[in-house]
């Protein structure tokens, strides 16, 4: 499915030529059909001599309606560029070649109109060489030059000709399964609702599908689909499509708005870019300057950040960081056109670069500069390193997302990138080895600190290390095993800790936790409480040898020597395996000790698993 559109001047004939090819007029409104005037984008199709169908856009010529004329050319795959044969190029014919080139409308005819006004060969011939002239230098300068009358029908079969051979030749729509459609009209049609309509692109939708529509992130159903007014179960990339939309009213879907599958697309208020200014504009462009951002079928303001230089003169290629006053949806290779918005002007277009810049980059900085280029003219391996960059520690379908590269290269660019070390994989999250190391010495300086401000801890626990390095849970939890595994951590269950940490006591600690302990070598069975440990000892000392294991808390009161606690619960496991289930007098008997600490005891076994209480009785679990 192949979508071609027109471009030319106001009325050298775009939308006759259209309604005659096609037996469609395109012009819908009123008001154009009263004015013989395209105001609006129409749509049109055919069937060429090969039997490949074609949608036709139709844009408006007048200068007036340009940016109309923009929301629809730039999801085309040719375009007809349109010239009167009694007036040859005019003002708008050259702005709208000016577009075609931006956007790098590759594939091209010209189609010289009205021949049946020229009675003189030699002014068409003439025509026809100031065409070549203003053609030279651009994506057009090859394309072929076809003469027509839309009265007369005079030319048809070779413009048929040459639009079918041309069409031959354009690579298809790649299907990347991450479908997107720019909204460029939204209108209700009686009892079926919301209805849109777009060129398909990235991937295929199917009737009955949950869509999400962006920026609002409005989620509605697929209801039906039409391709050139002929009911569709599935649209497939590159086709002009309908889409019924259930669950949204009308008012909820706008000109620009994208259809996604939910999750694909994130919108986004900022873009770098690499911009390239047309020759013949008024003024150079400015940092600060305010521009009309033309992107897909989308409209919005945007504030120019020049990166690297303070001024950039006409003709002349940048970089550009666009904040922008609404959110976009756009994937990195996504042509663009910007207009000055008073007194309008286009100014140049270019290519997205980085569809969502994290932060607003310092003007002039190298480094941001080559990350740029590296971006814009690198290898898929290279792409896929900025990304990752960029995106900080992410999910792999996000990065390959980002890339926009085609699924196959890019996870073999990926693996290129595992192998070498340059980024790291841990299960479905990749990491970029600059970061990677940043994260591990993030890491390291917290649990360093942390182990000087509290020497007498084992280590910091995991919430507290989360926390102050602002990961995610599920990335976390997947770093910690890894940078334990290479050694540069300890990890237990609730802390980390640094490999050479050791608690160890000062001399006047060291007396206080041993008169401590010989406390506890004096009553095992009736130890001293938790208050007492800490009035006796201090609440640090007595946490690290409740932390390794030298205690045993039972309850908020109660706690034993590790020694005693194995003990006792040996002996309750015996009298349980010999005599069957005991209550708590008969362990209280066996240890020789009060009800107060045999129920502590009990207790914390319940909780530990080891034993399960049955009435009055316990049993080994």
């Amino acid at each position: 499915m192949r979508v071609i559109g027109t471009a030319g001047h106001v009325d050298h004939g775009k939308t006759t030529l259209v309604s005659s090819l096609t037996g469609i007029n395109p012009d819908r409104l009123k008001e154009e059909q009263e004015r013989e005037m395209t105001i609006e984008l129409g749509f049109a199709w055919l069937t060429l001599p090969s039997g490949e169908e074609v949608g036709i856009v139709d844009v408006p010529g007048h200068r007036d309606f340009i940016e109309n004329m923009l929301a629809g050319i730039g999801g085309i795959d040719a375009a007809l560029l349109v010239i009167a044969a009694d007036e040859g190029v005019m003002p708008q014919t050259r702005e709208h070649l000016a577009i075609l080139d931006l956007l790098q409308i590759q594939s091209g005819i010209v189609v010289l109109t009205k021949i049946d006004l020229v009675d003189d060969p030699t002014w068409l011939d003439l025509v026809e060489a100031d065409i070549r002239t203003v053609l030279r230098g651009t994506v057009l300068q090859d394309a072929p030059i076809v003469r027509v009358s839309s009265r007369t029908k005079a030319g048809f079969p070779d413009l048929l000709r040459t639009l079918d051979l041309l069409l031959q030749n354009v690579p298809a729509r790649p299907d990347l399964a991450r479908p997107r459609l720019p909204v460029d009209r939204v209108f209700t049609i009686a009892g079926f609702g919301t209805v849109v309509t777009g060129t398909l692109s990235d991937g295929t939708l199917e009737a009955g599908d949950e869509v999400e529509i962006l920026p609002a992130g409005t989620r509605a159903r697929i209801r039906g689909l039409q391709t050139h007014k002929q009911k569709e179960t599935r649209a497939v990339p590159g086709s002009r499509t309908a889409v019924n939309l259930s669950g949204v009213d009308l008012e909820q879907v706008r000109r620009g708005d994208v259809i996604a599958s939910p999750g694909q697309y994130r919108p986004s208020q900022r873009v770098d870019v690499r911009v390239r200014l047309l020759p013949g504009i008024s003024a150079p462009l400015r940092h600060n300057t305010e521009v009309k951002l033309f992107i897909g079928a989308t409209e919005t303001l945007a504030d120019v950040r020049l990166l690297g230089v303070e001024t950039l003169e006409a003709g002349a290629s940048g970089w550009l960081q666009l904040e922008l006053r609404t959110p976009i949806v756009a994937v990195r290779g996504d042509r663009y056109i910007l207009r000055r918005p008073s007194p309008g002007e286009t100014l140049g277009g270019g290519t997205v670069v980085d569809p969502s810049p994290k932060r607003r980059h310092k003007r002039f900085d190298a480094a941001v500069i080559k990350g740029l280029e590296s971006l814009a003219q690198g290898s898929p391996a290279e792409v896929l390193l900025q990304a990752a960059q960029a995106l900080g520690p992410a999910p792999e379908r996000d990065l390959l997302t980002r890339s926009r590269l085609e699924e196959t290269a890019a996870k073999s660019a990926l693996q290129e990138l595992v192998d070498t070390g340059q980024v790291v994989r841990l299960e479905d999250v990749v990491i970029a080895a600059a970061q990677w190391s940043a994260i591990r010495d993030a890491m390291v300086t917290a649990l360093a600190a942390y182990h000087q401000t509290y020497p007498l801890r084992r280590g910091m626990p995991r919430e507290e290390l989360k926390s102050k390095l602002k990961l995610p849970p599920r990335v976390f939890n997947l770093i910690l095993p890894r940078l334990a595994q290479e050694g540069a951590l300890v990890e237990a269950p609730k802390w980390a800790a640094l490999p050479g940490h050791k608690v160890r006591f000062s001399p006047p600690q060291q007396v206080k936790a041993d008169r401590l302990m010989g406390m506890f070598a004096a009553a095992p069975t009736a130890p001293p409480s938790v208050k007492e440990c800490q009035a006796e000892a201090g609440e640090d000392v007595y946490a690290v040898l409740l932390e390794g294991g030298d205690l045993v808390q039972a309850s908020a009161e109660v706690v034993f020597r590790r020694q005693d606690y194995e003990a006792m619960v040996e002996k309750v496991r015996q009298a349980i395996t010999q005599k069957g289930p005991v209550t708590l007098a008969e362990v209280r008997d066996l240890l020789g000790t009060s009800r107060k600490y045999v129920q502590a005891l009990l207790e914390y076994l319940d909780a530990e698993g080891v034993t399960v209480r049955m009435g009055e009785a316990r049993k080994l679990k």
